[in-house]
């Protein structure tokens, strides 16, 4: 008998070392179809926004919910399901143990079978280690592009939805470190594909906005972008306990509890009627330094309220309701706000057509020649600078309306081109893969 006791023991530490995740569910067991109509709902990393909550869970079409998470237990259970009103069939949180959860056949029924999907807080890289490149992201992405699945997250879980994110693989960042050196070792600003979120494709979202200390390190993160991708990067950020949350239309509807409180969501962009938008200085063991005329990023700040009545567009990322125009920048790393304009992205478009009718291709370019071509004028000068602002070579006088420079020698990065003919002045930025 005590042999196997013992025996009986040992299956059950077994059992319980083996198990990779833990699952907590509430409601109906039978799964059903649903027909979700989309969407993304983010928030600041405080407590939950009943009303942008309640946003999410409609959307879903009374569907299955799956919380996704890598700490906690099964807080979200009762209060989405029961707490809020909206009938939905399911409510289930999986919280996984370690990576190899995402392996997990039942894990993986489970997310292929969610309507809508929310992510918990803790910390963005256990998800992005544990799912990132395996079959959880491919799933979740197939419900995001094919079954048009809801989709959501607080603190860790909106640092993971945008297109770039901060991945925090070395640990958190501060603003202090961030501008002081943009290539620091706790700036893991990263690409690698996870997240498709539709609108979210050249955004990178921060949280816990009420901490001042978050906004410069969030424009550093703009900065690395464009200098790693040549990417004119956005930002969305949440103060914590705000919420927006982002329709099939692309407009953001902004919850909080102002005016009883005074809570913003933002929106940031790279300078869009600049023709040269990138940091005059963003390179590894330097001070961070995008000035742009104290313009280097364009920002529209809104309030968020109760019911989300102010928006913003993200579709031409200028269209906005109940909010604010600021400036931000960096000078030698020191941030700095201001005041602004209405963004006109259509200013540029001026410049370039006033500039001429230029040639310059191929861009990208891989190696070889880049080809210019200027219509009935000598090109006077043309000189290529990398985005520290270092010349890399200069060609004045008198040049043929063609012109053509080996490129070869460069290695891959971003460039900018600056063309003058005896009448007009331009700037272009070059890609070289």
């Amino acid at each position: 008998m005590k042999k196997k006791l013992l025996a009986f023991l040992a299956l059950c530490n077994l059992n319980f070392f083996a198990q990779t995740y833990t699952s907590y569910f509430t409601g109906n067991p039978g799964n059903i179809d649903s027909n979700p109509s989309g969407g993304i709902c983010m928030m600041g990393g405080a407590t939950e926004h009943d009303e942008a909550m309640k946003w999410f869970l409609q959307r879903s079409d009374g569907g299955d919910i799956l919380v996704l998470r890598a700490s906690g237990s099964n807080g979200y259970n009762n209060y989405l399901y029961s707490g809020l009103g909206i009938t939905v069939n399911s409510v289930e949180t999986i919280v996984f143990n370690s990576a190899a959860a995402a392996n997990d056949p039942y894990v993986q029924q489970k997310i292929s079978q969610a309507e809508a999907i929310w992510f918990a807080g803790g910390d963005q890289w256990d998800y992005i280690s544990y799912w990132r490149g395996n079959k959880m992201d491919s799933l979740i992405n197939d419900g995001l592009v094919n079954r048009n699945i809801v989709i959501g997250g607080t603190s860790a879980g909106m640092a993971i939805q945008g297109k770039f994110y901060f991945s925090a693989a070395n640990g958190s960042v501060t603003t202090a470190e961030a501008l002081m050196d943009p290539y620091n070792i706790y700036m893991t600003v990263d690409s690698a594909s996870f997240l498709k979120n539709r609108f979210l494709e050249e955004v990178i979202t921060d949280t816990h906005y009420d901490n001042p200390d978050r906004k410069g390190r969030h424009v550093a993160f703009l900065a690395r972008i464009y200098a790693d991708w040549g990417i004119e990067a956005k930002g969305i950020a949440c103060d914590e306990y705000t919420a927006v949350c982002i329709d099939a239309n692309g407009i953001a509807r902004c919850y909080g509890d102002y005016p009883a409180y005074d809570e913003d969501i933002y929106f940031l962009q790279t300078n869009c009627e600049l023709i040269n938008v990138g940091p005059e200085n963003c390179s590894s063991g330097n001070m961070l330094d995008w000035n742009q005329g104290a313009q280097a990023v364009k920002v529209y700040r809104v309030k968020g309220t109760q019911a989300g009545n102010n928006t913003f567009s993200l579709v031409d990322w200028q269209t906005g309701v109940g909010g604010t125009w600021e400036n931000w920048h960096i000078d030698n790393g020191t941030f700095y706000s201001a005041s602004g304009n209405q963004l006109n992205c259509a200013a540029v478009s001026l410049l370039e057509k006033e500039a001429g009718a230029i040639k310059i291709y191929p861009n990208p370019i891989n190696t070889g020649t880049l080809s210019i071509e200027v219509e009935n004028e000598f090109i006077t000068k043309a000189t290529l600078t990398d985005i520290s602002g270092k010349q890399l070579l200069s060609l004045p006088g008198k040049m043929p309306e063609k012109l053509c420079i080996d490129i070869s020698w460069i290695k891959a990065g971003l460039y900018f081109l600056d063309i003058e003919t005896a009448t007009h002045k331009m700037k272009r930025k070059i890609v070289i893969e």
